[in-house]
């Protein structure tokens, strides 16, 4: 049984493997605020762990560093088991077109460095000021896009889903009485979309590989599960979406396109029989096995 995190206990300092809702709870349970990172960090843990489980990236290519190892199985495969001391914390280091850049979740490749990376922000309210930051997102990407024009990047976007209430300032809601999104958040949407899908790495260098925008339920029941109604399912920003566009992306530009490259830059396809993958934490997706 996986247990949800104690309301108010502080994020680790060390990577853990956390599910999508225990991530989204300690982030809409946060009190501090913005201060610090402890409303986000326990997000930059699940990404990385599922780039591992799902995404086939050997753990000491990630930072920060998912609680797994990875060791050669008897057929020849990859067996990965949960390690817990093994996690480790903090932030890549990336080297800009115009600065250096710390960013959440970076893959490093030996000898061809920074290959995927995802920033992640998180917004509790104040959502009608939204749209005035989207210049430091647009800035990151084509910082880091400068100098790695390669780069896979991805922006995953949360808020709080606060409802309309008494108690509720109009700046705050992000759901209305009648479940529709409000129109901060809905102008909101409509300007990450233009900044995802950028599929070749020549196109323009302000534009993400993939964005992904998360409106986590903060009450119960359900607090800390994905709102489904918002965005829709056909939207680019839906989740579901969002790690397949990375793995794409990376596929097409590191390991098809850069055969003679192969053995460094090719996915990891875990043995079926791996103790990792037989925890439930690795339902929370689908892990790479029994893929060619």
């Amino acid at each position: 049984m996986i247990r949800a995190r104690p309301q108010g206990s502080r994020a680790p300092e060390r990577c853990e493997w956390l599910t999508l809702q225990q991530a989204l709870e300690a982030f809409v349970l946060n009190e501090s605020g913005h201060q610090g990172q402890g409303h986000i960090r326990p997000l930059h843990y699940y990404v990385a762990s599922r780039l591992v489980v799902e995404g086939g990236f050997h753990p000491d290519e990630i930072t920060p560093h998912p609680p797994f190892c990875v060791s050669d199985g008897t057929g020849g495969g990859k067996i990965l088991e949960y390690d817990p001391a093994s996690g480790g914390s903090g932030e890549q280091t990336v080297l800009g077109g115009l600065k250096t850049k710390a960013v959440d979740v970076v893959v490093t490749k030996p000898r061809i460095g920074p290959v995927l990376a995802v920033s992640m922000k998180g917004t509790l309210g104040a959502f009608r000021n939204l749209t005035n930051r989207m210049e430091e997102a647009i800035g990151d990407c084509t910082n880091l896009h400068i100098s790695y024009p390669v780069l896979v990047y991805g922006f995953f976007q949360v808020l709080r889903a606060t409802s309309a209430g008494p108690d509720v300032s109009s700046n705050d809601i992000c759901v209305l009485p009648d479940g529709a999104p409000s129109e901060a958040i809905m102008r909101y949407h409509d300007v990450l979309a233009r900044l995802e899908g950028r599929r070749d790495l020549r196109e323009e260098t302000t534009k993400y590989e993939a964005v992904s925008l998360v409106l986590a339920k903060p009450d119960q029941p359900g607090r800390g599960t994905v709102l489904t109604t918002y965005p829709p399912p056909d939207s680019p920003l839906a989740m579901a979406g969002f790690f397949t566009k990375l793995y794409r992306a990376y596929d097409l530009r590191f390991v098809y396109s850069a055969p003679m490259l192969k053995t460094v830059t090719s996915r990891i396809v875990w043995d079926e029989s791996s103790p990792a993958l037989s925890d439930p934490r690795a339902m929370d997706y689908t892990p790479r096995v029994g893929l060619d």
